[in-house]
């Protein structure tokens, strides 16, 4: 039964899901629709709402790219290179490739989801190149699989968000420290129950040996750089000296290093965003060694971030018409209408999802949202952190379907968003049971 729900998921993603990109132009013409027959706007005024909202995002936007770069730049660093050579010898079996990679991409997603993309698809790739008759689309998907839990690990941005002195709730619900959001024993609990269940779900839907999709290895291999370090020392000038001095690389990481520890003394583990950026983009800078090879590095990793760099305007137009037409707040409403105090934390959950095709990104859905839920969890007395969590845990629901955030991931690959869905699909619906048993009966 399960194969054949696979073999159908895999059919329908190859036929009718396109490109990403021409996914964001549909979803704009959906959202227009909808907040013309569901609101009281204008088409006038919906095209007016798109325009305006659509580079409101252009801040968090170079955010999300160096959260992506600083985390390729760090996960490619030889160091990794190491360990992830390392780790892609111990599998000898396709199975226990699929398994390992799942482990691997969650693991480093709770830590941090761009660094979790990256590492999980650089990880793929070496373990191709080790264990034959591997599945490359489902080993890839696995690898994106760990992206489901980022948000209630310690980068989820709505935890951090309402963990941040002043932030834009603080008045209604003052500052929830992470113990009481990624680190509550019912978000802990949810995760690991994930962490056991991803990894034999994905080995489960291993195709059958004829309809497995093999990659040769040497289609994989990296092309090597041409670095003045492959010149004789005498040849280089001064130039070169710089771009390929160790000890450069090393003092200016070892600054930013300094820095961090000097932030973390002050201010306890207190992670935002512009934190976690600065602590990877600094220790890429020491890991790489030199900055030649650090700027190699970073130029490779803006090839990923090129989908997020176009794309992110079309959502943030999307978001201006859902929330200035109240299309947000009419959707998020109707799940509130019909939840009770047993109920609340699931439709929180399951709008979440549902708002994140529109809004794919975890601060700007929380900024739609947040009115509406905090004052319903408080009507009808649901905890505030789990409400928070439940809105973080769909936001990151839905992105196993929403092919956005998995373009790093393919870029990396070389494959297409059509190519992993069908299994993401069937990871999206298992996870979806046990996250809302998870927030219901914990």
């Amino acid at each position: 039964m399960l194969k054949g729900a696979i073999h159908l998921s895999n059919k329908l993603m190859q036929r009718y899901l396109p490109d990403p990109f021409v996914f964001v132009m549909v979803l704009t013409m959906v959202v227009m629709g909808l907040g013309l027959l569901v609101t009281n706007s204008t088409p006038v005024q919906m095209v007016q709402y798109w325009g305006e909202g659509f580079w409101d995002l252009l801040s968090f936007s170079m955010q999300m790219v160096l959260v992506l770069v600083t985390g390729y730049v760090l996960a490619s660093s030889p160091f990794f290179n190491r360990v992830l050579q390392g780790l892609a010898k111990l599998p000898k079996t396709p199975g226990k490739a699929i398994v390992l990679v799942t482990i691997v991409s969650m693991a480093a997603s709770w830590i941090n989801w761009g660094f979790g993309l990256v590492i999980g698809a650089l990880f793929a790739k070496e373990l191709a190149r080790h264990v034959n008759k591997v599945d490359y689309r489902l080993l890839i998907a696995s690898a994106y699989s760990g992206f489901l839990i980022w948000h209630a690990g310690l980068a989820g941005s709505i935890p951090l968000t309402i963990a941040t002195p002043d932030h834009f709730t603080a008045d209604v619900i003052g500052v929830l420290p992470t113990s009481d959001t990624i680190f509550a024993s019912f978000n802990l609990i949810i995760v690991a129950v994930l962490f056991l269940i991803l990894p034999l779900l994905n080995w489960w839907m291993a195709p059958s040996e004829e309809e497995t999709i093999h990659i040769d290895p040497a289609t994989l291999q990296e092309e090597p750089r041409a670095e003045a370090a492959t010149m004789e020392a005498s040849e280089w000038t001064p130039a070169d000296r710089l771009e390929n001095s160790t000890i450069l690389a090393v003092v200016t990481g070892g600054l930013g290093i300094a820095f961090l520890v000097y932030y973390f003394v002050q201010n306890g583990f207190a992670l935002n965003l512009n934190i976690v950026n600065f602590g990877f983009l600094f220790l890429g800078l020491v890991f790489h060694g030199t900055p030649r090879r650090f700027i190699d590095s970073v130029k490779d990793a803006v090839k990923g971030a090129s989908g997020i760099i176009i794309q992110f305007p079309f959502y943030a137009g999307i978001m201006g018409m859902m929330v200035a037409s109240g299309l947000a707040t009419e959707m998020s409403q109707w799940f509130v209408s019909i939840s009770s105090d047993f109920t609340f934390p699931f439709f929180a959950f399951l709008s979440a999802g549902i708002v994140n095709f529109f809004v794919p990104s975890g601060g700007g859905q929380w900024a739609v949202q947040a009115p509406i839920m905090l004052d319903a969890a408080k009507e009808l007395g649901v905890p505030t952190p789990k409400t928070a969590m439940a809105v973080a845990w769909g936001d990151a629901w839905t992105n196993m379907v929403q092919p956005f955030w998995a373009l790093p991931a393919l870029a990396i690959a070389g494959l297409k968003a059509k190519d992993i869905m069908g299994f993401c699909f069937i990871v999206l619906i298992v996870s979806g049971v046990i996250i809302s048993l998870g927030l219901l009966f914990l």
